[in-house]
């Protein structure tokens, strides 16, 4: 009769990221346990990150499965040298979720627009609002090009790189633009 191993000890994310890159090392390798592990101790740090792209929690959880696909097939590139294994990790499942609301229909069903609000979601509502037309102001008092890269980086979900490439502008200069611009809507915001 043949004994499975016993399983790894679960690391803690934050406080063992090597043992987390050894792991996905692993994995790698072709190491199922490892693999089971990995997806123990991270899936509910990425599917956080899914969702936060997402909004939709049947949508957020269909792209966790392709993360986790895509991190059984692509373990082998991981390098410890150039990352730490949860952000190697987390970068997967934010492209995967952007990825994913970028193929979404731009308007909502018209279904949808028939159902009345509750009092709470107007509540809501207005708070965004007031928060959206806080950020507007402070996005006006910068530069047009710095208000243009920080909207299309955070509202439409766009890489620095995608960002450069797309202004033909070097990719130092466009994170030092938006560095920039972000500094002065914290201070603007009083954050």
């Amino acid at each position: 009769m043949t004994t499975r191993p016993p399983a790894p000890a679960i690391p803690d994310v934050d406080a063992e990221p090597v043992a987390l890159g050894v792991l996905l090392q692993a994995c790698g390798q072709g190491n199922r346990l490892a693999f089971e592990t990995l997806y123990r101790v991270t899936s509910s740090r990425l599917f956080g990150v899914c969702l936060q792209y997402l909004e939709n929690r049947a949508e957020a959880e269909e792209v966790l499965q392709e993360v986790y696909t895509s991190v059984w097939l692509k373990a082998s590139t991981y390098d410890p040298q150039r990352s730490a294994a949860i952000t190697w990790l987390a970068t997967i499942a934010r492209h995967k979720a952007i990825d994913r609301r970028r193929a979404q229909p731009r308007h909502e069903p018209l279904d949808d627009l028939e159902e009345r609000p509750s009092a709470e979601s107007v509540a809501e509502a207005f708070e965004a609002e007031r928060q959206r037309r806080q950020i507007d102001r402070c996005l006006e008092t910068l530069g047009k090009d710095q208000q243009t890269y920080i909207r299309v980086a955070f509202f439409e979900g766009y890489s620095y790189a995608e960002l450069a490439a797309r202004h033909r502008i070097a990719l130092g200069t466009m994170k030092s633009w938006i560095r920039r611009g972000l500094l002065q809507l914290r201070a603007c915001l009083g954050l």
